[in-house]
């Protein structure tokens, strides 16, 4: 079948087989589907764990809806023989799998990387685990919390004087996620483009993407022997940059990396002159006299209402920003001009609002064809494609019995 890819999306005519849980596998797979992939989601009877993490409306878990849109789920069981047979009949002809067992799972099951690979050469397989499928670790079970803490991320971030800071929210899986959609497509152009014709094992931890995002530390750290400590929202590297709260209790977040900008906010909250102190000439002497910057900048800050601060600092051609919640997201004239958050018809919930498709194509954009479907809604759908794959009828009717309804709430 030919698509036409600026209709159907960029990735049309991928499939992609997702049989990962919660949320770094499966959100490489949505970002997939966004892009046109075919992504049938395989899931326990039980349902992803997603379903039932978070917030819930009428049963319905949000979360899911958001990380299980534009994809096919079904019901199979890879412990049972039907639900090997249906899942190899996926693997026949897909592009990508997509799973994230702890390490040796799918080889106890007979369903190792070397099986899949003999049956389809032309497999790219994103194996996600905690620890990756090698070293001293790679039998221990790691979620995005171990990760944040694994990879050093957690030591650095919070006030000097507190605790580590883990995020409220999935940051390793997220980051490990968008890894993946681009090692996934890295793969797919060697075997495709560069003419390989041959698939590969993708072997993602959740500890490394987010290590490999940390700036020079490694580095300072062989050559100076320092290892970065917390600053809370302050930075080793450049001054001014902090949250200031405004007069009317709003708080803006300013970071004055470029040397023009740093004369330009300087001179804007401390008058004429200011920029030219010895103690603030250099980024070295800002770092160094940080109280009395802040001081400047924070004070004056505090003495003027959010409207104000954004206006004269739009005036003076100085980047700041306000710190959002969801609520003046979703109110926010740049969010709504470019439909960050658009809406989508549920067959559940009706109008549902979540995150736009990113990032933007202009030739070839990304769709929300709909939300995270129910346990199981697309099992006969599914399935009888499979028998027209080659699948056993009698396999398919007892997966149909044994698949959700579709009426279940998920």
């Amino acid at each position: 079948m030919k698509h036409d890819t600026e209709r159907d999306g960029p990735l049309a005519g991928l499939k992609v087989i997702d049989c990962a849980t919660v949320f770094a596998g499966p959100l490489t797979a949505m970002v997939l589907a966004d892009f046109g992939a075919d992504v049938v989601k395989i899931e326990h009877p039980d349902g992803d764990a997603l379903r039932k993490m978070g917030q819930a409306k009428d049963g319905h878990g949000l979360w899911f809806k958001v990380t299980g849109r534009n994809k096919r789920c079904i019901v199979l069981d890879l412990h049972d023989d039907d639900g090997k047979a249906a899942f190899l009949q996926l693997v026949k002809d897909a592009d990508v799998l997509i799973e994230n067992f702890r390490t040796g799972t799918l080889e106890r099951w007979g369903l190792g990387a070397d099986v899949l690979a003999e049956l389809n050469p032309r497999l790219v397989m994103l194996r996600v685990t905690g620890f990756g499928q090698t070293g001293p670790y790679r039998h221990r079970a790691g979620f995005g919390t171990i990760a944040e803490a694994f990879s050093g991320f957690a030591h650095i971030t919070g006030e000097a004087s507190g605790p580590p800071t883990l995020p409220p929210f999935g940051l390793a899986d997220g980051v490990a996620a968008y890894h993946g959609a681009f090692a996934v497509m890295f793969a797919i152009y060697e075997r495709d483009v560069q003419g390989s014709g041959k698939g590969q094992v993708i072997d993602l931890s959740l500890y490394e993407p987010l290590f490999s995002l940390l700036g020079g530390q490694t580095s300072t750290y062989d050559q100076l022997g320092i290892v970065q400590k917390r600053s809370g929202n302050r930075s080793a590297n450049n001054a001014p940059r902090n949250a200031y709260v405004t007069k009317d209790g709003r708080w803006v977040s300013l970071s004055a990396a470029a040397p023009s900008i740093t004369r330009r906010v300087l001179e804007l909250t401390g008058g004429p002159g200011t920029a030219d102190d010895p103690r603030f000439r250099t980024n070295a002497d800002r770092v160094r006299n940080i109280e009395e910057v802040d001081a400047i900048v924070g004070g004056w800050i505090a003495k003027h209402t959010l409207d104000e601060v954004l206006d004269a600092f739009e005036k003076a051609e100085a980047a700041i920003g306000p710190v959002y919640d969801i609520a003046q997201i979703c109110e926010d004239p740049q969010y709504v001009a470019r439909e960050s958050v658009t809406t989508v018809q549920d067959a559940d919930l009706g109008p549902l609002r979540m995150q736009n498709v990113f990032p933007r194509m202009l030739r070839t954009p990304g769709r929300i064809k709909h939300a995270g479907p129910r346990v199981g809604e697309h099992q006969r759908e599914v399935l009888d494609e499979l028998v027209e794959r080659g699948l056993s009828a009698e396999v398919a009717a007892r997966l149909r019995a044994k698949g959700a309804s579709g009426d279940k709430p998920g």
